[in-house]
């Protein structure tokens, strides 16, 4: 995997730093790779697989991303996956998949800002397959651009959707667990959990909720003595899934983010720690080097990933209109793991290298 070394990212960040990257920010990175290194980020091995094997697994927004990445490899484990999202067909195709590799697999249709909904989706589970091994929340809508510029309406929606939606799965899934004597509740959050990203503001703003959520609930279960019961928060690095058509995007520009991950790398993170549940997991050497550097220098590191994204979202990407997108319905668009953001920005960043030679 290709790497940003710290001179590639620092002129972005301010030009004071252009070309002499700092003691501290050198020996910070450094110490960030060494201690932490890249976490098991490849594909699961044999023993994972056999505790998969006959689980039951809800996902909500199986439809594309991590959630189709997640449901595709827990059906060649021969798992039993429910899948939520609001794509009806989509979810089918991914069914179909599933059970072609050996798997079972329930589709249930579902907007998770609809707390009825997420009841039946559960109620729905419980009649299939009888009991819930592990319930994941990996929803996630983004909306992209300067705070005044979105609208109200916009930013309401994107709350029902990322933070009061986890809310309502949390809850029916904890309550299931309980009944079971255990369970995994395992819940999308972000890099963004720690380190908010400018132009991203009520978006981190979910994120970081969703990380004060699940702590909070691992210190009631604690508490009340529910030691089976674990709560799973993962925090990828921007990833290369559909999120970025998906998103709302009033920036002016196409969404896109330096560096982007595979999202295989976080995939494979969340089927491990499904079975061997880490309760927050920062997934690979970016999102684990963020998050120790904001513990360190949190200044440092909101202002260099704030001018990286100005960079790359206002200054470079090319124009796009405002939409909402997904945000209020379903768009056909963007239905696989990954999407070709990656390769997008690559062309990009050559055309307008070649417009400025011109």
């Amino acid at each position: 995997m290709r790497q940003l070394s710290l001179t590639q990212l620092l002129p972005a960040a301010s030009p004071r730093y252009r070309g002499r990257p700092s003691v501290v920010s050198v020996l910070l990175l450094l110490l960030a790779t060494l201690l932490l290194g890249s976490c098991a980020t490849s594909r699961p091995g044999s023993a994972v697989r056999k505790k998969v094997q006959g689980k039951t697994y809800v996902i909500i927004g199986a439809s594309s991303g991590f959630g189709r990445g997640m449901a595709e490899q827990l059906g060649a484990m021969k798992a039993n996956v429910v899948l939520a999202a609001r794509r009806a067909e989509v979810l089918e195709e991914v069914a179909d998949k599933v059970r072609a590799a050996g798997g079972q697999a329930l589709v249930v249709p579902t907007d998770i800002s609809q707390p009825e909904q997420v009841q039946r989706l559960a109620d729905a589970a419980q009649q299939q397959f009888g009991r819930v091994d592990v319930w994941v929340n990996d929803v996630g809508v983004g909306g992209i651009g300067r705070f005044w510029d979105i609208p109200l309406a916009d930013y309401s929606r994107l709350i029902d959707v990322n933070l009061k939606g986890i809310v309502y799965g949390s809850q029916v899934a904890i309550k299931i667990f309980q009944k079971q004597g255990s369970g995994t509740l395992m819940n999308l959050g972000s890099v963004e959990s720690k380190v908010p990203l400018a132009y991203h503001a009520v978006y981190a703003a979910t994120k970081g909720a969703i990380r004060n959520l699940d702590r909070a609930l691992h210190h009631e279960l604690r508490l009340q003595g529910y030691k089976n019961i674990k709560v799973v928060t993962i925090e990828p690095w921007a990833v290369d899934t559909p999120f970025w058509g998906h998103a709302a995007n009033y920036s002016g520009g196409t969404p896109r983010m330096a560096a982007m991950d595979p999202p295989s790398k976080v995939v494979n993170a969340m089927v491990r720690s499904s079975v061997r549940p880490r309760q927050e997991l920062p997934v690979g050497w970016k999102a684990r080097g963020a998050s120790f550097s904001h513990q360190i220098l949190p200044h440092f590191t909101d202002r260099i990933s704030a001018n990286i994204v100005h960079r790359y979202q206002m200054k470079t990407a090319p124009p796009a209109p405002a939409t909402p997108s997904s945000l209020y319905q379903p768009v056909p668009t963007g239905q696989g793991v990954d999407d070709g953001v990656k390769k997008r920005i690559k062309q990009e960043n050559r055309q307008r290298k070649q417009q400025k030679k011109g």
